[in-house]
């Protein structure tokens, strides 16, 4: 029995100096020996050669429907105005004298049809669709049963994600959090001054590039120079609450939310203690107008951290940026976009807050290959003469869009859980109806004085 308990304290020693000395300490120093990216390349090879005996197998097995390039159907991107006036032209018995015809009904019929067969709000919360299989998940499928090598590669990888690197980034999280909790608490008790900001700094940062080591995350940093400033307000599309991880890996942020119980609080009173983050009572978070004071009084001091706020208001599935709450854009202030792009191809950083809870979607990235993303820095933007709070939301967002590749939608991400607003069916109602007012308008005009 002595012997046995031996045996466990050598390894266990061994693998907490493997932990401390290849990972943790080089994480604090923001150091990196190589071990990652090479694990990444071995990733790349290996699914690179399970992809060609997919297809390979593919090619030997019945074809299945393949979808079209743009989704389950496609459709047609012409405005309503184009589109009915294709119907009408179809039905030139129609056009006699009348504003309205009856073949105007197919229209909004074929959108409705659309609509329920693939709208483009609920399939921005599933996770997004891979071209090929990285011996993860079965979401396509196509991904079925094709030779006995790729069963045991896959079985190979369940073993390595489960038994080695599971382990493994549960340490590396325990650690980074214990230190997170403990290294603010006591840098919390020092009087306020620039060592104390710093030393605040430096722990938050050791912590969230522990944590981004526990994900085996590898993240390109696009265009530092344009990195958020303090006095400023980043703002970044949303997938996942890694987000945060990936962010504060590359610098430090004041972070905005409600205040929360459990360990989740513990954290979040050792982080205030020694960094002026914004934390809101669910009561407070109902009130716009003292929401915006504390945001406004933060970002006036130009000594404080850059406020980090996700605009969308909830996780969209990385491949799409929706609509910006306008609330971050009334408080005034410098913005600084930043656009961030998941590869899914080393496994779903997307959050599906209706499918998975925190712990299990936890558990999910943990067991995933690894966190492969690009961050892009954009040149601070600031509200231009005669905008208002809406179109400057919507400038900030199409410019994320366009850098990350990303769909720029202007839906509300709240119909995740919210039924369809009756100002979006009005505001078609008005559109079918100004075309037949100024169609009216027009025939009025050219008739007989």
């Amino acid at each position: 029995m002595e012997a046995a308990w031996d045996i466990a304290s050598v390894l266990f020693q061994v693998w907490l100096s493997i932990v401390v000395g290849l990972i943790m300490l080089p994480a604090m120093f923001g150091v990196s020996l190589g071990f990652t990216d090479l694990y990444i390349k071995v990733l790349v090879k290996t699914l690179e050669w399970a992809t060609r005996r997919i297809q390979r197998g593919q090619n030997e097995q019945p074809t299945l429907p393949s979808q079209s390039a743009n989704g389950i159907i496609e459709k047609d991107d012409g405005s309503m105005e184009e589109e009915i006036g294709e119907l009408r032209r179809s039905h030139p018995k129609s056009l006699a004298g009348v504003d309205f015809t009856l073949c105007d009904v197919f229209y909004f019929w074929k959108k409705g049809i659309e609509n329920i067969v693939e709208d483009q709000v609920t399939q921005r919360f599933t996770s997004e669709e891979l071209v090929s299989w990285n011996l993860l998940t079965r979401t396509n499928n196509n991904f079925c049963y094709i030779s006995v090598r790729v069963t045991i590669m896959w079985g190979l990888g369940v073993f390595i994600r489960y038994c080695i690197l599971l382990p493994l980034r549960i340490t590396l999280a325990a650690i980074g959090l214990s230190w997170l909790v403990i290294g603010t608490t006591l840098v919390g008790f020092l009087p306020n001054s620039n060592v104390k900001n710093s030393l605040s700094d430096l722990v938050h940062i050791t912590c969230y590039r522990i944590c981004a080591r526990g994900l085996s995350a590898t993240i390109r940093y696009h265009n530092k120079e344009n990195r958020p400033q303090k006095g400023g307000i980043c703002v970044a599309n949303h997938t996942s609450p890694i987000d945060i991880v990936i962010l504060a890996n590359d610098g430090c942020y004041a972070m905005v939310g409600q205040v929360h119980g459990g360990l989740m609080g513990v954290i979040q009173r050792s982080m205030v203690r020694s960094c002026p983050h914004v934390w809101f009572e669910r009561s407070e978070m109902k009130d716009r107008t003292t929401v915006a004071n504390r945001l406004k009084d933060h970002i006036a001091d130009k000594t404080k951290l850059p406020i980090l706020i996700f605009p969308e208001g909830t996780c969209i599935n990385n491949t799409s940026v929706m609509m910006f709450k306008k609330g971050s854009f009334e408080i005034g202030g410098t913005i600084y976009p930043v656009a961030i792009k998941y590869d899914p191809q080393f496994g779903d950083a997307f959050w599906n807050s209706a499918k998975y809870n925190m712990v299990s979607y936890i558990l999910r990235m943990m067991t995933s290959w690894a966190i492969v993303c690009n961050v892009w820095y954009l040149p601070p933007m600031s509200q231009q003469n005669g905008e208002d709070a809406v179109q400057f939301a919507n400038r900030v967002k199409s410019a994320i869009a366009n850098q990350g590749g990303l769909v720029d939608l202007s839906w509300d991400g709240g119909l995740k859980r919210a039924k369809v607003k009756e100002s979006y069916k009005e505001e078609q109602q008005k559109m079918y109806s100004s075309m037949i007012v100024g169609t009216d308008c027009h025939e009025n005009s050219v008739g007989p004085t």
